[in-house]
């Protein structure tokens, strides 16, 4: 009896597929999300230096 329930459960138990996609998924959202928040903080301040380089080469 041991033996079939450890040959059934213990591959069960050491099953782990989905855990590294899944951590890979939350990296990549809380990435998203910091570069979003820097991005919506500079925004004004990165759109004016984006036309300062325009206009530079604007001859």
């Amino acid at each position: 009896m041991y033996n079939i329930l450890r040959k059934k459960l213990l591959p069960k138990l050491k099953e782990k597929a989905g855990q590294g996609m899944v951590e890979y998924s939350l990296m990549i959202g809380l990435v998203a999300l910091v570069v979003f928040g820097i991005l919506s903080a500079l925004g004004p301040t990165l759109a004016l230096k984006i036309q300062e380089a325009v206009e530079a080469f604007n001859f």
